[in-house]
């Protein structure tokens, strides 16, 4: 005998976790960030530097949709297991294509096009699999079903934009990235959270891999330079300041915002979950890549690359990247907190003024002070939050590790 339909997918339970399966998808993301901040450092202009965060968005909306799939079938059991596998081998072409998203370069297929089908193909498989998953859930099939529209003008949208350049296309990109995101603000609450527990997980990790990436960045940017104390200096500065992003996110706020969504039901649950992570996730991961960026053009700049030396300052988008993305992760924390909780952090929001602010100054400093008072401040405001908050802190942590 075959084996029955309902087999082929396994629903999620309200303690589940992240599956390896889920795991192995999120490596191709790596790639992906890797490829912009790549794109991004060739030519740092505001046109390409936005062309980024194009790109990012789109490959956020591709990620996202399967964190919600995978919140509602387990994406390693039956059917589901194969569908990602695609959808993964169509991640993986777009982020090859990711410079060639906008500007074709010669020979080979039309790059622009490549990128576009590849989304187009992303986002069918998954409607395609949370419609075999909703098949016994009529309300779930009807979010499905409304959720179309939106999804099929963000695609097309796409496919037209790779027929043109310049500003049309760039204006279209925008369009077809508004289009998905209002179909997520407005296409209705009917969707599915099995587990507060799995969906903040996926959520934890990506940004885990986007700040793997600006480690990646570090890295990869010095290389191919002669070692030297600069490099060291600059290197152990740009791993404090990830090392502060993370606990930034996971010591506490992940733990308080989990705990909210946990609490939860019903649409209030859904609404917190794509407000407070579908869409304010967005600009934190935008703001890891931004900042990417600059520790890239810092670290090119203190190994002597393109004739710099370490006492040469770091100006104009490269700057802006360094010290603004850093400014929109923790203004992302702040709306994130606010989101999930209605705690509002002013700290946070102090230091988001302290480091636009720094943006004229550092443009007279030599590049390696620039990243050292970014890590300054950036850990100043981990060791403010960490003994003000301590005996709240503690209890949190313990409360989340008595959970777990």
């Amino acid at each position: 005998m075959g084996t029955p339909r309902r087999a082929r997918m396994e629903a999620v339970g309200a303690g589940a976790a992240a599956t390896p399966l889920e795991l192995f998808f999120d490596l191709v993301f790596v790639f992906a960030l890797t490829q912009v901040t790549g794109l991004m450092a060739e030519e740092s202009s505001t046109v390409n530097v936005l062309r980024g965060a194009l790109i990012i968005t789109v490959m956020w909306w591709c990620w996202v949709g399967y964190s919600w799939l995978g919140n509602v079938v387990k994406a390693d059991e039956g059917v589901v297991r194969v569908g990602v596998f695609v959808a993964m081998a169509a991640v993986f072409v777009q982020a090859i294509t990711i410079p060639e998203a906008f500007d074709d370069l010669p020979g080979g297929l039309y790059g622009p096009l490549v990128f576009a089908f590849g989304y187009f193909f992303v986002r069918a498989v998954h409607i395609a699999l949370f419609w075999l998953a909703s098949r016994d859930d009529p309300q779930l099939r009807g979010q499905v079903l409304r959720f179309l529209p939106s999804m099929l003008t963000g695609t097309v949208l796409l496919l037209i934009a790779s027929q043109t350049t310049g500003t049309t296309q760039t204006l279209l990109w925008l369009a077809a990235l508004v289009g998905d995101y209002l179909g997520t603000v407005l296409g209705g609450s009917n969707w599915r959270l099995r587990s507060a527990r799995h969906f903040s997980e996926r959520h934890g990790l990506i940004i885990i891999v986007a700040l793997g990436e600006s480690i990646v960045s570090i890295g990869v940017g010095v290389t191919h330079l002669p070692i030297s104390w600069p490099i060291i200096i600059a290197s152990a500065l740009g791993l404090a300041v990830a090392g502060a992003m993370w606990w930034a996110y996971f010591d506490v706020t992940s733990l308080v915002a989990e705990r909210a969504l946990a609490a939860a039901d019903g649409v209030r649950q859904i609404r917190l979950a794509r407000g407070g992570y579908t869409l304010l996730h967005l600009p934190m991961i935008i703001g890891i890549i931004m900042m990417s960026l600059g520790l890239k053009k810092v670290l090119g700049y203190v190994g002597g690359e393109d004739g710099h030396t370490p006492a040469d300052p770091i100006y104009g988008v490269p700057l802006a990247a360094l010290c603004g993305g850093a400014a929109l992760y923790l203004l992302a924390h702040v709306g994130f907190k606010r989101y999930m909780t209605g705690g509002l952090n002013v700290e946070r929001l102090v230091v988001v003024v302290v480091l636009l602010g720094l943006i004229p100054v550092a443009a007279m400093l030599p590049a390696i002070l620039t990243l050292t008072v970014l890590a300054a401040v950036l850990c100043a405001l981990i060791a403010y939050e960490t003994h003000r908050h301590a005996e709240t802190r503690r209890e949190i942590r313990r409360g989340a590790a008595g959970e777990h």
